[in-house]
């Protein structure tokens, strides 16, 4: 089963709302920030707790004990100065993971300078897809098909070195199907039954996300 993480969402627009949305859904714990009391009160129900804050003001960050989280969505709209500073106190304070929007080239070019961790240019439904791949570390990268069918890249674990397809059954057991299998720099479409898997292959599967999560909770 995936590990519980904890998480801080700063920005409850569209892309922070649907972030907090999606990893409370997947049963992490959120603190949300805005400086909006109704987007915090809106989004409230979604997170495990929801503060009304400027996260560019230091001593608010230290009072909500910030160092202690190390994963941090940056996700504050126009205004790009308080998303740059929010996102530098972050990085001072020790955060481990910071994921921040960007606006523009210009904005994404300083938050790399300085020490951003991944910096994204959501489309609007993109916050669903951030929130997967950081919530589960065995998902790197995922494709909503609908509300039900996904294609997710999984990477294997060393539960999985030395088997081959043909022996985890995967179609059978779970209803799920192995599109390709990546390993490096080389891509295997519609691999043999008989390949077998290496820690570290890149998975790319296509299913009911029901049926994805239950494959990879019995047996990655």
């Amino acid at each position: 089963m995936a590990t519980r993480k904890q998480f801080v969402v700063i920005g409850l627009g569209r892309f922070g709302g649907s972030v907090c949305k999606e990893l409370v859904k997947l049963g992490n714990e959120v603190l949300a920030i805005d400086r909006d009391d109704k987007k915090v009160n809106d989004y409230a129900k979604y997170t495990t707790h929801a503060v009304v804050g400027d996260s560019t003001d230091e001593n608010l960050l230290r009072s909500l004990g910030i160092r202690n989280f190390e994963n941090v969505v940056v996700a504050i709209g126009d205004n790009i100065q308080a998303s740059i500073l929010t996102t530098l106190l972050l990085k001072e304070s020790g955060v481990k993971n910071v994921c921040v929007k960007a606006k523009n080239d210009y904005h994404h070019k300083v938050l790399e300078k300085i020490g951003a961790d991944k910096i994204v240019h959501p489309e609007n439904d993109m916050g669903r897809r951030i929130a997967q791949q950081m919530s589960d570390e065995n998902v790197i990268d995922f494709i909503e098909l609908s509300d039900k069918y996904s294609i997710v890249e999984l990477l294997a674990s060393m539960k999985l070195e030395g088997k081959t397809l043909v022996e985890l059954n995967i179609r059978a057991s779970f209803g799920i199907t192995i599109l390709a299998i990546k390993q490096g720099e080389t891509i295997d479409i519609s691999p043999s039954p008989q390949y077998k898997i290496s820690n570290k292959d890149l998975l790319i599967v296509i299913g009911q996300n029901d049926d994805i999560k239950r494959f990879e909770d019995q047996v990655m």
